[in-house]
């Protein structure tokens, strides 16, 4: 164990003594939190199932790396972020410590909260950073994915910071991506019973697989949030579309002739294995 592994599951434990309240509870993987003080208290730190297998865990490590590096590859604004693996509960967990934005950045207050105009700044905001990442992704070999929904972006100065790095969506296949889902969620009852809806589980990455899908899905996630802006929210995207995303713009436009809803399934799925937070939101 380094000194610093050794330093995060101290504090981990003590975190977890001592009740800490996370920095949010919207996440499916689990819920991060930032300590109150020392040298990790300009930190977000995220705590994932240990697992207690070894080549598993290296292969998430170096696709980590390799997905973070890739995102800033493409131009994004990405926090300072670091993936450690930290031994507890018996096993190895997944620990990613990241650089903390302040909360007044984070995109889905500020969109709750905005005048239209406003609001639809920062959706150009997130749609800049949705285009900049699939026209410098395209046409590369490996399997690439990216979740941008609105509670993974903070907004400042005009500029979207995107800081959802896991699971790090490359090098997966389909079926392994689905398997992850299963084996890294928050809920003791979706692992259990998740199995029994593999299906379901498996098709909730396929969003973040497609380049149309992601802008449908930020614009359908503001029409949620907002709903009396709906009509400006989708405006805006089939404008967006054509400006940002030429060659998916067709697919982007016929996705966006009504306000985009939710796939049943999955939302019956979350009823049903009671997943905290609010989907895509």
């Amino acid at each position: 164990m380094t000194d610093e592994t050794e330093t995060l599951a101290r504090l981990i434990a003590a975190e977890r003594a001592r009740g800490a309240r996370p920095v949010s509870r919207l996440g499916y993987f689990c819920a991060p939190f930032r300590p109150a003080e020392g040298p990790y208290s300009d930190r977000v730190i995220k705590v994932y199932r240990a697992l207690d297998d070894r080549a598993r865990l290296d292969r998430l490590a170096a696709a980590h790396d390799a997905y973070h590096a890739l995102l800033r590859e493409t131009g994004l604004r990405v926090p300072d972020t670091a993936f450690r693996l930290v031994p507890m509960d018996g096993g190895l967990a997944p620990v990613i410590v990241q650089a903390a934005l302040p909360a007044e950045q984070m995109m889905r207050p500020q969109l709750q909260a905005a005048a239209p105009d406003d609001a639809l700044a920062l959706m150009e905001a997130a749609g800049q950073a949705i285009a900049r990442f699939w026209h410098a992704v395209e046409g590369r070999p490996e399997r690439i994915g990216f979740h941008p929904s609105i509670r993974n972006f903070a907004v400042a100065g005009g500029e979207a910071v995107f800081f959802d790095t896991f699971p790090p969506l490359i090098g997966y296949t389909r079926a392994e991506m689905g398997q992850l889902l299963l084996l890294f969620s928050d809920s003791r009852l979706m692992r259990t019973v998740g199995p029994l809806l593999r299906g379901r589980i498996t098709a909730i990455q396929d969003e973040w697989y497609s380049p149309p899908e992601t802008v449908v899905g930020l614009v359908g996630s503001a029409c949620r949030l907002r709903p009396e802006h709906a009509a400006r929210f989708l405006d805006w995207g089939r404008d967006f579309a054509g400006r940002a995303m030429a060659p998916w713009a067709a697919e982007i436009e016929a996705g966006l002739a009504a306000p985009p809803r939710l796939p049943r399934a999955w939302t019956a799925t979350r009823r049903l294995l009671g997943l905290q937070g609010e989907p895509n939101l």
